[in-house]
């Protein structure tokens, strides 16, 4: 069963990856993570973007290869730094939360993945909030999102 489960989530992780990757050259520059970013809601700066990319792109090339990715996804991008890992959650569940209310609600989850490209439904966003919606208010708050991340 453990096998399957890593099958699916490398499968996620290259799927996040190909969102990134859009012109599908099999790595990440700059200006695409600079992209992802400003489809996600988030204007970066063109220097944080740069000081994001040598955080991930680990072998110094100018590009994020499936491999950097995976590593940064699973958890391996800030050197093992506890205080680094909880500012990278933050910010990713910041860049949910459009109302900063501390919760994402399906709406937020839709727009997000909307502006990504996805296809899917306001229905299927609820769904995706229901399986980690602990307290059951219809949010994913910060916690639940946290777990969500580790799994």
């Amino acid at each position: 069963m453990e096998k399957s489960s890593n099958k699916q989530s490398m499968d996620e992780v290259q799927q996040i990856f190909d969102k990134f990757d859009k012109n599908g050259d099999g790595k990440i520059s700059c200006k695409e993570l600079k992209n992802v970013l400003r489809a996600l809601g988030s204007e970066t700066s063109t220097e944080e973007v740069k000081r994001i990319m040598a955080e991930i792109d680990k072998n110094g090339d100018g590009y994020i290869d499936p491999r950097e990715f995976a590593l940064f996804y699973c958890g391996g991008g800030s050197n093992g730094d506890d205080q680094s890992d909880a500012n990278d959650l933050r910010d990713a569940f910041d860049l949910y939360d459009a109302d900063k209310n501390g919760l994402i609600s399906a709406s937020e989850l839709h727009s997000v993945l909307k502006g990504l490209g996805e296809k899917c439904s306001l229905s299927d966003c609820r769904r995706m909030i229901k399986s980690v919606d602990v307290d059951g208010d219809g949010n994913v708050n910060f916690d639940e999102f946290k777990k969500m991340m580790k799994r």
